[in-house]
């Protein structure tokens, strides 16, 4: 069970209720953040039943891992809950007259010992509601943060046949995610295209990246510039998935038609899977592809620079960040370092308003090697400072991600202010 929250900031924080692990004993003293958030060891355990417990354990979690849990209210989580609960009892029908949010003091503590009590006092009365009660409860804390990142994980169904590390879906990826249509529809631009193809319906129906998607199920991917909710439909889910209809273009070839796939579970390639790949690009020019700023990525992006440098003078770099998501802060920060020393990267700033300052790290070797980086509106979090960095710190030129037609190449070229990234055929 998890609560998850990309910070305003750009960070990615992974909040977890420890809810597979053992409870402490309640006389535990912990930190003075809550006493029950204990920090998860290992993978997730299975999953076990919603109880007041897990909701406790999530209520401390919060305050103790939330990028804004410092600042929170408690008496606004808890009323929200207590809220969900009492609209429960009344949606089925049953009339406890006792079910009264009890009077918060602003401690988070002792408000969270007296809401315990009135819960415990309500729920004892109608059993057989227990576990529904739970779950609707602790569903409405977790909305009271007003975070469309913040969001507890439960209850999920696997298809027949999962296995650790399938995928279920159509197995494709697109510029614009079901997610991003609804959560941030400014940042979802036309047209509508195939980034990966990650295996199966997608791949045994012979889809490429670079393929416009022009219909979804018969209703258009984007109405007068805005994404419809058609997207979603590429984001199926188990166990409400339907089969989806596209109609595609193939614009290399011109060639126009339309696919039925059908969601299902699949093996991600191996490819897909990899955070860094590269290769080298005409005029002796890498190009590495990053999809997150992941433990070890920047080494591994420097490695493949390295490794394409060998027994060759390199004219310059194209990092792909197109659909990167974001990371490690310290990843970043050794990236840039690849490109300049002594400079100030950004600051990390908490919600009290103290801040950190983020500085290069000059034990990385400097590259040397003229820089150019391809991002898009899915650059997100982490990825975000460090295309900021680049521009603001002018190590290298920042180029709006295309999908170029069917024989053509990004080619740097040199001019009077440095390089600039062009089209070429092959």
């Amino acid at each position: 069970m998890t609560i998850a929250r990309i910070a305003a900031a750009g960070l990615a924080l992974l909040l977890t209720a420890a809810c597979s692990a053992p409870t402490p004993p309640r006389g535990q003293t912990g930190t003075t953040a809550g006493t029950v958030c204990a920090p998860l060891r290992g993978a997730p355990g299975a999953e076990t039943a919603t109880t007041i417990d897990v909701i406790e354990q999530a209520y401390f979690c919060i305050f103790g891992n939330y990028y804004g849990g410092a600042t929170l209210d408690a008496r606004a989580l808890l009323a929200a809950g207590f809220a969900a609960l009492t609209q429960e009892l009344n949606r089925d029908g049953r009339d406890v007259p006792t079910a009264t949010m009890p009077a918060l003091a602003g401690d988070r503590k002792a408000d969270w010992a007296a809401f315990e009590a009135a819960y415990r006092k309500t729920t004892d009365q109608v059993p057989e509601l227990r576990d529904r009660l739970a779950v609707v409860t602790l569903e409405a804390i977790v909305a009271a943060l007003g975070d469309n990142h913040a969001r507890w994980t439960h209850d999920v169904e696997r298809p027949p046949g999962y296995h650790d590390g399938d995928e279920y879906g159509l197995g494709l990826e697109t510029n614009v995610g079901g997610r991003q249509a609804d959560d941030s529809p400014g940042t979802a631009l036309p047209p509508l295209f195939v980034t990966t193809v990650e295996g199966g319906a997608a791949r045994a129906a012979g889809l490429r990246p670079g393929d416009l998607i022009e219909s979804i199920n018969e209703s258009a991917p984007f109405i007068d510039g805005r994404p419809t909710p058609a997207i979603a439909a590429l984001r199926p889910r188990y166990p409400d998935a339907r089969p989806v209809r596209l109609r595609l273009l193939r614009e290399s070839t011109g060639r126009r038609w339309s696919v039925t796939l059908e969601p299902g579970l699949y093996q991600r390639d191996l490819a897909a899977l990899q955070v860094v790949r590269s290769k080298l690009l005409g005029d002796d020019v890498a190009y590495v592809r990053m999809t997150g700023f992941t433990s070890d990525s920047a080494a591994r992006v420097l490695r493949a620079v390295s490794r394409l440098r060998t027994g060759r003078t390199l004219n310059g770099v194209v990092l792909d960040l197109r659909g990167n998501g974001g990371g490690s802060p310290v990843e970043v920060i050794r990236l840039v370092s690849a490109f300049v020393h002594g400079k100030v990267t950004g600051q990390l700033c908490a919600v009290d308003g103290t801040c950190e300052t983020l500085r290069t790290d000059d034990t990385v070797e400097l590259l040397g090697l003229p820089l150019v980086v391809l991002t898009d509106r899915g650059c997100a979090s982490v990825c975000e400072h460090f295309s900021s960095a680049v521009k603001d710190l002018r190590i290298g030129r920042l180029a709006r991600g295309q999908v170029l037609p069917r024989g053509m190449r990004p080619v740097l070229i040199p001019t009077g202010r440095g390089h600039r990234l062009v089209p070429r055929h092959r």
